[in-house]
């Protein structure tokens, strides 16, 4: 079960350079229900997303390169392009998603949780602007 939410950002963080990061490239491959391909840095998957919008099912299946790059070229609309910050805060990760071509300048932030009571009752930092994680427009998949 995943459960996260999603928000838009006022400004980037102080010092990002010094936070580890992820060069990512996903393609989805369906909507209904979310099936994406994904290669970040040097590793490969293929997520499986079930329904709902903060909370949901989630499977992720290891795939090779070859694996990822036969899936990838089948992806319906764009290949979506970000680098992805980890930046700790708290007892969290925030992943930061900075979004490259033609969907920047659009930058993301999204914290996971433990359980919905967590996720309702946590409060970001001060350069967090709108949640967004009922808005469907700032899910990946429907960014293709």
């Amino acid at each position: 079960m995943e459960i996260e939410r999603k928000f838009t950002i006022k400004k980037l963080p102080e010092n990002l350079e010094q936070y580890d990061k992820k060069e990512i490239e996903q393609g989805y491959l369906c909507t209904e229900p979310v099936v994406r391909v994904r290669r970040s840095n040097d590793s490969y998957y293929m997520t499986y997303k079930g329904g709902g919008m903060m909370a949901r099912e989630e499977y992720n299946l290891p795939l090779t390169k070859e694996g990822y790059e036969h899936l990838a070229a089948k992806h319906d609309g764009r290949l979506i392009q970000k680098t992805r910050y980890l930046i700790p805060y708290e007892k969290y990760t925030i992943e930061l998603d900075v979004f490259h071509g033609d969907l920047a300048p659009l930058i993301m932030a999204e914290v996971e949780f433990d359980s919905e009571e967590e996720a309702l009752a946590f409060e970001g930092p001060d350069w967090f602007d709108k949640d967004v994680t009922q808005d469907p427009r700032y899910h990946n998949s429907n960014m293709i």
